[in-house]
């Protein structure tokens, strides 16, 4: 938010409610379909699920935000997404000034990317229905980091809690999870997505994943790293209240009093220096009001 405020009107989606179709005590039955209002807040749904056996969303735990905000980012973390899931949303279309409800198959879902998010201001998600298999185990772990940290290896299945333990784990040890005394973790989360190149654009020593029609993504931590901004980095000329997150490049913190003016000037110097570097612009995830890169 620019620090000149907003002139206008903000509705906060604060509808609460998670309804599954049947109690899961039917031994016979294989899934639940969820349907969650868009007001819950996400991680409050995530440890709902992994107590209740929905398998899933447990890859997912401590993403901080709203159900309703989950399908427009395609939320995504440690070998999982929404995408995987989400099988319903209603929504709210207010060029059309009407309710419309969207199939999974039809949301558009791409890399932290959907059709919600490609018409900014369009639609407001109401509510979103997830189809999740019952078990005590967790969905295979892809996430080579994670699979370690489980001690299982890649595909296997970990018990539900333990996958999300594990999860708030890494998070914590990256500044993930909000904590009052922790200034890593005042931050918006990662501020660039990971980015999609040509497969012969990936520079050499960086981790590269397949991403269709000879595409690749890369990491943009690897790329923040490797052009000079490690871990702490304060902006040139700063005050101090800004910088690199010490547990990971992909932060962009307030260290008390940050102003988003100062916050600014760090994601540009990032920007601009890995583009310089590699030449390949990132693109900042936390949506913008009133001011821009």
């Amino acid at each position: 938010m620019a620090d000149e405020g907003f002139e206008g009107r903000v509705v906060e989606v604060a509808t609460r409610g998670v309804h599954p179709d049947h109690d899961g005590d039917d031994p016979t039955c294989g899934g639940v379909v969820v349907r969650v209002a868009a007001g819950e807040p996400w991680d409050d749904l995530v440890a709902t699920a992994v107590g209740r056996g929905w398998v899933g969303l447990e890859a997912l735990s401590g993403i901080p935000g709203s159900v309703g905000a989950s399908p427009v980012q395609n939320v995504g973390a440690y070998g999982q997404e929404v995408a995987q899931t989400v099988s319903r949303v209603r929504a709210w279309d207010r060029h059309e000034g009407r309710l419309r409800t969207f199939a999974g198959v039809d949301c558009e879902f791409a890399y932290r990317h959907s059709r919600f998010k490609a018409e900014p201001g369009r639609y407001v998600v109401l509510t979103v229905d997830f189809q999740l298999p019952l078990g005590s185990l967790g969905a295979p772990v892809t996430y080579a980091e994670l699979a370690r940290t489980l001690g299982v290896d890649p595909g296997e299945r970990a018990p539900l809690g333990e996958v999300r333990d594990a999860v708030l784990g890494l998070r914590r040890g990256k500044g993930m999870v909000l904590d009052a005394d922790d200034h890593d973790s005042w931050s918006a989360g990662s501020f660039f997505t990971n980015p999609v190149v040509d497969a012969d654009r990936v520079p050499d020593g960086a981790p590269a994943w397949p991403a269709g029609e000879g595409r690749a993504k890369t990491s943009a931590a690897w790329l923040i790293q490797h052009a000079g901004f490690d871990r702490g980095h304060l902006p040139a000329g700063g005050s101090g209240s800004v910088s690199l997150s010490t547990k990971h490049t992909l932060a962009l913190t307030n260290r008390g009093g940050a102003t988003t003016d100062e916050l600014l000037v760090l994601a540009r110097e990032v920007r601009d220096g890995v583009e310089a570097a590699y030449g390949i612009r990132l693109v900042n995830e936390p949506v913008l009001v009133g001011c821009a890169l």
